[in-house]
């Protein structure tokens, strides 16, 4: 007797990135049944930022107040860029959806008026970004107005020390203080870590000694500044609760990946694609892709063996780049793993780097990908679509140096939300 479950749906995602949960959440908005695959491994590395477009293409140190002015220049300086593809209205349009959905799941997002906002990172640097999480955004409005604030480390937290944000930021924001506490109940270990940290929060118990710690270094302080532990469900709640009992404002800092914050933007699209009926299928593999003569896709998933088998209308494959294991490296070539499709890089192996490691113009290897139709249906080496019922949207399209560009999840986002439009044309 067969134990594999067969699974019917209109619309298969591959891909559990922002992406990937992104296509689930327009299809299923959309009245499109849906079933999502896919590894979980990128998403959990995200700040939960989400970026537009904050570094001018052509200056890579210029970080940009205005994204939509500088996506009409990255048309003009990458032509090939999905952007290029991707109407303004759209993009805004794909970004007001997502934050909606994000929200009514748990998550509220902020915007400046449809300009980028300046973020301190875990370093000390400043990071361009469109939609911040409410628990962050009164670190925009501290530092644009140069408040006197406080940011307030952890003893044993390798990844967040307050002293060397506050002298790398000094000349911006001249009126941010630093402090260091201790954890409760960490006095003897070396190293403390956010996840525990976090889990500790959501118990409400340590509030209070947490406020105690921080009392004695306020002074006239509006402001304080922490690492994103405040847990992964009620990080708003717990902020409420600690602001109380300090009488101040609190903001939190992004921490380097993997982080709680990524967590968090992952718990709440689980949460709000369970109530739209989409199929999980996550943490399984693709085995094999069978495309049959109704020009439908039959899906093997699994691990060790073929556990279901999905027949599907189409497929968005959103499987990601080298980490997300969508495209894997060799030592010549780079390969498409699910389809074995057309991968747009440089011809040689010596030219993916440059040699220059902190090059700003990037390394060729951050524009490798899938070349894509107007419809973003992956294309063949001649150019044709491989096949007529499959879209690709996210970071396994090529062009797309979002790292250095800082267009990450709007990319993700709105590739995401054009690859299910051109399913419904399709369909």
């Amino acid at each position: 007797m067969s134990n594999i479950e067969d699974i019917k749906c209109e619309l298969l995602v591959i891909g559990a990135g922002i992406a990937g949960f992104s296509a689930s959440v327009f299809a299923a908005n959309r009245n499109i049944s849906v079933a999502q695959t896919g590894l979980i491994g990128e998403i959990i590395y995200s700040s939960s930022l989400i970026d537009l477009s904050g570094v001018n293409s052509s200056e890579p140190k210029n970080m940009q107040e205005d994204p939509w002015e500088n996506i009409d220049r990255l048309r003009k300086d990458c032509p090939k860029h999905p952007y290029a593809i991707i109407s303004n209205e759209d993009i805004s349009s794909s970004l007001k959806e997502l934050v909606l959905f994000l929200e009514e799941s748990g998550l509220k997002y902020i915007n400046n008026n449809n300009k980028n906002s300046f973020i301190l990172t875990s370093i000390g640097t400043l990071k361009p970004t469109y939609y911040v999480p409410k628990t962050m955004w009164p670190l925009v409005d501290a530092f644009k107005e140069n408040k006197k604030s406080l940011i307030v480390d952890i003893v044993g937290l390798r990844e967040f020390n307050s002293r060397q944000i506050t002298e790398t930021i000094k000349d911006k924001w001249p009126a941010l203080q630093n402090a260091r506490i201790q954890f409760p109940n960490t006095e003897n270990m070396s190293e403390v870590f956010p996840e525990h940290m976090a889990r500790f929060f959501e118990s409400y118990d340590i509030i209070d000694k947490i406020a105690d710690q921080i009392k004695p270094h306020l002074a006239d302080t509006k402001y304080v500044g922490m690492p994103a532990i405040f847990g992964y469900n009620n990080s708003e709640k717990i902020i409420s609760e600690l602001e109380k009992k300090l009488n101040v404002t609190i903001f939190e800092i992004p921490l380097p990946p993997p982080n709680i914050t990524g967590q968090r933007i992952k718990k709440a699209f689980e949460k709000g694609l369970s109530k739209k009926g989409v199929i999980n299928l996550t943490q399984k593999k693709v085995l094999n892709v069978i495309y049959q003569k109704d020009n439908t896709f039959v899906v093997e998933l699994g691990n060790e063996r073929i556990e279901s088998k999905v027949k599907c209308n189409g497929i968005i494959l959103s499987s990601g780049r080298f980490l997300g294991k969508g495209l894997h490296a060799s030592r010549k070539k780079i390969k498409e793993t699910i389809f074995n499709l057309y991968v747009h890089q440089p011809e040689k192996r010596s030219d993916w780097h440059s040699l220059n490691f902190n090059d700003p113009l990037g390394h060729q290897i951050n524009s490798a990908g899938l070349l894509i139709d107007n419809e973003f249906r992956p294309l063949k080496a001649d150019n044709k679509p491989a096949y007529d019922n499959l879209f690709a949207a996210g970071s396994i399209l090529s062009h797309n140096d979002w790292k250095r560009l800082k267009c990450g999840s709007g990319v993700s986002i709105s590739t995401a939300y054009s690859a299910v439009m051109s399913y419904l044309n399709y369909k």
